[in-house]
């Protein structure tokens, strides 16, 4: 499916061809809810990094986290002018890039079910909005974005 996404204020436009396009997994770690997160949360989906096409590089910056006191290799890239999360990548998994659903403008599929990851990092004030079936997880799930399309029909290869 390809997915056409924008920041806030215009300055960058971009696409990208994702085969796993639904937003069913909610991230509740300090760094997706704190970059990107509105609902204490963010969403992200998979896509073909090599699909990329983007407009407004020059307005395009990048953050990599520190995690247990390393830089993390991955790279969010976010609006210079508006702040607005854009996208995830990862030299460790170079195919693949993960734009925030909350970057998208194309209507998004509504999930059959969701599931809500890296509930040790969760703050107490923001609720899990957890529906009867969606898996909760501390941590990461074993299963893959890809996996998780695949078991529901969904991926779009």
């Amino acid at each position: 499916m390809r997915l056409d996404g924008s920041c806030y204020c215009g300055a960058v436009r971009f696409s990208v061809e994702a085969p796993a396009p639904v937003p069913y997994m909610r991230c509740y770690c300090s760094i997706c809810r704190k970059t990107g997160g509105g609902g204490g949360y963010a969403i992200n989906l998979g896509a073909k990094t090599e699909t990329l096409k983007v407009t407004g590089t020059a307005e395009i910056d990048v953050f990599q986290a520190t995690i247990d006191g390393k830089e993390s290799p991955a790279e969010r890239r976010f609006c210079k002018r508006c702040g607005t999360a854009l996208w995830v990548w990862d030299p460790r998994w170079p195919e693949l890039i993960h734009p925030f659903a909350s970057a998208i403008d194309t209507p998004l599929p509504k999930p059959p079910e969701r599931v809500h990851i890296m509930l040790a990092s969760k703050p107490d004030w923001v609720p899990v909005d957890a529906a009867d079936g969606d898996a909760q997880f501390d941590g990461y799930p074993e299963e893959s974005l890809s996996d998780w399309h695949q078991r529901h029909g969904l991926l779009d290869e």
